[in-house]
């Protein structure tokens, strides 16, 4: 996968009129039911904020692909549950990921709306609720509104971590009175990991003890 990641790197580097088709394809085949489990999009995108950093290429034509990709990834995800229905959830080839589909299930029921707004932050969960939310019957308009924020709010997310240590590393060859810049930028960098860790474990949590009750309560 790491070789895939540099091949990537490289190819946008030397071809940058490609850059923002190759981010699009990324952040497209990571939204997809399933499939994005296999798209390194969020590893390609931290690389890809150290070249906007560095000048190698322009942040305008990254944000607008990228945020592109995922809206459309989502969306088309969200119509293959409404197109399908529970069926989907229980295809044969599904057998290996029952426990996220489980768990994708869980935290639209419980969180909804703000399951689909947070969902692309969650790692395995990302490419499992937009096809829960269109079997679940969540209506359109309201998941495509939760569709574009997230995007909004992830690409930017997931580019910030390259983008800031790059800065940081060049703050630090200039001398010490950029010393406190570079400390800032790592700061952000750490807090950004620190929220979306704190994230995970509280919705891991949660689906436990939500998970328990059920249980419980069939017993």
């Amino acid at each position: 996968m790491q070789a895939l990641i540099d091949q990537l790197v490289l190819f946008i580097q030397n071809n940058q009129s490609w850059a923002g088709l190759v981010i699009f394809i990324m952040t497209f085949g990571e939204s997809l039911f399933v499939l994005g489990i296999f798209i390194p999009a969020t590893v390609l995108l931290f690389a890809t904020g150290t070249l906007i950093a560095t000048g190698t290429l322009d942040a305008g034509p990254i944000l607008f692909w990228g945020i592109a990709g995922a809206i459309v990834g989502d969306a088309l995800s969200f119509w293959l549950g409404r197109w399908m229905g529970p069926k989907v959830l229980r295809h044969k080839r599904l057998n290996a990921y029952r426990r996220q589909v489980a768990r994708a299930r869980l935290f639209f029921y419980r969180y909804g709306f703000l399951a689909v707004l947070i969902a692309r932050f969650l790692g395995p969960l990302r490419c499992f609720i937009p096809t829960v939310a269109g079997v679940m019957g969540m209506p359109e308009l309201r998941f495509q509104l939760a569709n574009i924020i997230s995007a909004i709010l992830w690409l930017p997310a997931l580019l910030a971590p390259g983008y800031l240590a790059s800065l940081s590393v060049e703050a630090l060859k200039q001398g010490q009175h950029s010393t406190i810049y570079s400390l800032v930028g790592l700061a952000v960098i750490a807090t950004i990991a620190w929220l979306v860790i704190r994230k995970r474990r509280e919705v891991k949590h949660k689906q436990t003890n939500s998970r328990k009750r059920i249980r419980h309560h069939d017993i």
